[in-house]
């Protein structure tokens, strides 16, 4: 499956600006949310390839939209990969417990990122 339009998921504006700023420039169709409520109502409406959500946010976190999304059948196809801005092995283990692709620090490293979706797609 190409990846074509991604959802990028982050309470932080700052953090939903960089990395939709960098997807586009990649080519890229973003969509943004800023909560894990956000998320699940924009998945069930647009549709992406993949999604690109924080972890720690208000409400829904990260892990927990991630373990809805692969535990429904019509969305388990779509890839998660989680933003942490905590580098510890039991955030990556988790987030690959939750059914994400895979579990990136922030700040992210641009070249990583692109690299890793390409990966998925």
């Amino acid at each position: 499956m190409a990846i074509e339009t991604i959802l990028v998921v982050d309470d932080s504006a700052t953090d939903r600006f960089f990395l939709t700023e960098l997807l586009e420039t990649a080519g890229f169709n973003v969509i943004g949310a800023e909560s894990g409520e956000e998320c699940l109502a924009k998945v069930a409406a647009k549709h992406p390839d993949l999604i690109l959500c924080d972890v720690v946010m208000p409400g829904l976190t990260g892990f927990q939209v991630t373990r809805t999304l692969t535990k429904d059948a019509t969305t388990a196809h779509i890839p998660v990969i989680l933003c942490t801005g905590k580098s510890q092995a039991t955030d990556l283990a988790w987030a690959l417990k939750m059914g994400a692709k895979a579990c990136v620090t922030k700040p992210v490293v641009s070249a990583d990122l692109l690299s890793l979706i390409k990966t998925l797609g």
